[in-house]
């Protein structure tokens, strides 16, 4: 058996490599460590909660609308410690980089990243660059790792039945202007992608109500993010098509393509899980903040289990995981 693409894609093929991920045995420092497999994992020290995550990306192409490689590799570290309830305060940055790739560029990547590590307070600490061979690499590479402290620790985990079913924003967006920036696709309507740092209005819905769990629906998209939540917490989730926000040129977009916007990565979204009685506050603390403008409360979680989604047209669909993003190289 050999590693494919589809074995990176954030879907059901992945799980084949993260079940060899998880023979290893030296997993747990004390806290939430790799057999969570969550977005990071929590350290005790010293009486305070160390969130800690890394990520690699690869993008193609690397500039694109709304953003571009050094953003999302920002981003996406950012979000890992925001999704378990973490501030983010310092980030490592390794790049490897292919012989030719122009000044111009890197220093166009390095200001996006210094802008997006402004938006939330973090800073760039320490780093390592390798230079590799023409022909050996796509342009560039960039791992980021990053630690931050959560006052309170939200896993991926806590679905509750009876809870409510939030989406931070409309769906497929990246994953869609991706595909169309990479094909040239000349589309009615720009797709734009939602790279975005969340730490701010994440912290801001937890000031405004208790969340149970969340996740951002990156690789695989929102499909793939919420079977996961469903099948570790052990419970069914119900969601309403006609409460799904997806923008009206990205659907016209995955219609075209044949792809289903609902497993297409986003870079700037949050699937929450949170009380009813806490749904509308939580709701309207989202919306507050520019990257949540377009938040709706889409579904509910009952007992049971998968993930089934009520559709316009009628009747019922079940959402399952996908083998894999039907757009590689994406984040």
């Amino acid at each position: 058996m050999k590693i494919t693409l589809m074995h990176g894609a954030g879907g059901e093929v992945a799980g084949e490599f993260l079940d060899l991920v998880s023979k290893i045995t030296h997993k747990n420092a004390g806290g939430i460590g790799l057999e969570a497999l969550d977005d990071g994992a929590v350290i005790p020290i010293g009486g305070k909660n160390i969130v800690f995550t890394t990520d690699s990306h690869i993008v193609r192409p690397i500039f694109f609308p709304g953003g571009d490689i050094g953003r999302i590799a920002v981003s996406g570290t950012v979000n890992d410690i925001a999704m378990m309830g973490g501030r983010p305060i310092a980030l490592s940055c390794g790049m490897v980089i292919e012989e030719g790739f122009l000044f111009d560029d890197l220093s166009r990547i390095l200001s996006s990243m210094d802008d997006t590590l402004g938006e939330v307070g973090a800073a760039l600490v320490t780093g390592d660059t390798k230079v590799m061979e023409k022909g050996s690499l796509d342009g560039i590479m960039i791992n980021t790792a990053g630690i931050g402290i959560a006052e309170q620790v939200v896993s991926d985990a806590g679905m509750k039945e009876g809870d409510a079913v939030i989406v931070s924003g409309t769906i497929g967006d990246h994953g869609l202007c991706i595909l169309a920036s990479r094909e040239g696709f000349s589309l009615e309507g720009q797709l734009v992608s939602d790279v975005a740092p969340l730490s701010g209005m994440v912290e801001k819905a937890m000031a405004a109500g208790t969340i149970h769990a969340m996740k951002d629906p990156t690789r695989g998209g929102f499909a793939s993010a919420i079977n996961e939540m469903a099948g570790k917490a052990k419970v069914q989730v119900l969601i309403s098509e006609e409460n799904l926000p997806i923008k009206t040129n990205v659907r016209k977009a995955a219609e075209l393509l044949g792809i289903d916007p609902l497993e297409v990565a986003n870079e700037g979204k949050v699937v929450m899980a949170v009380p009813q009685k806490d749904a509308e506050a939580v709701l309207s603390a989202l919306r507050s903040h520019p990257y949540g403008a377009n938040a709706a409360i889409i579904g509910e979680i009952t007992s049971g289990s998968g993930v089934i989604m009520n559709t316009t047209a009628g009747g019922e669909r079940f959402i399952e995981t996908p083998l894999g993003d039907p757009v590689p190289r994406v984040c």
